[in-house]
């Protein structure tokens, strides 16, 4: 009787801590987005980090480098009709979103490499895509928001907005 009142305790208690660690939020939790642009279905998964006080663009992210556009996996980007992204044709597939932040400019990657952990793989040689925008000075979004319209996509987090239009 001992022995099974002391199984039930040990059971009852790795129960209730793996209740408790499925329970706990994530610093960077899942988001998605899922619009129609240019007659094509679109579905964004990503990864929101929160700015938590930092200075984001050219220090936690630095100018000039390859970003995974969120954290954790790369960000992904998929379409089920080939669309054009700033006039480009990107085909309708699966993709790794990333982007090169600047000061003045910005350049949006379609990388043909989607599954992958943050940028720590990835391959210029496997770019389907990319495109040059001007990001704009926004409103403070303290949770990185990636929003999708009929008109295309606009990244925002910290002070800064990232629009690049779809089309097809």
């Amino acid at each position: 009787m001992k022995r099974i009142f002391s199984l039930m305790t040990v059971f009852g208690l790795l129960l209730s801590i793996t209740a408790c660690a499925q329970n706990q939020t994530k610093p960077s939790p899942p988001a998605t987005t899922e619009f129609k642009a240019g007659g094509a279905n679109i579905k964004i998964s990503y990864s929101a980090p929160s700015v938590k006080g930092r200075e984001i663009w050219g220090k936690l992210v630095p100018y000039g480098e390859v970003w995974r556009t969120g954290a954790n996996e790369a960000t992904v980007f998929e379409t089920d009709k080939d669309i054009k992204v700033e006039g480009k044709t990107l085909p309708a597939g699966k993709y790794g979103l990333f982007t090169v932040p600047g000061k003045d400019e910005w350049v949006i990657v379609f990388n043909k490499t989607w599954k992958q952990w943050g940028a720590y793989q990835y391959k210029a040689t496997d770019d389907a895509l990319r495109v040059t925008v001007k990001p704009t000075a926004g409103d403070l979004t303290e949770t990185l928001k990636i929003d999708g319209t009929a008109d295309g996509v606009t990244i925002k987090w910290e002070k800064l907005s990232v629009p690049f239009k779809i089309s097809q």
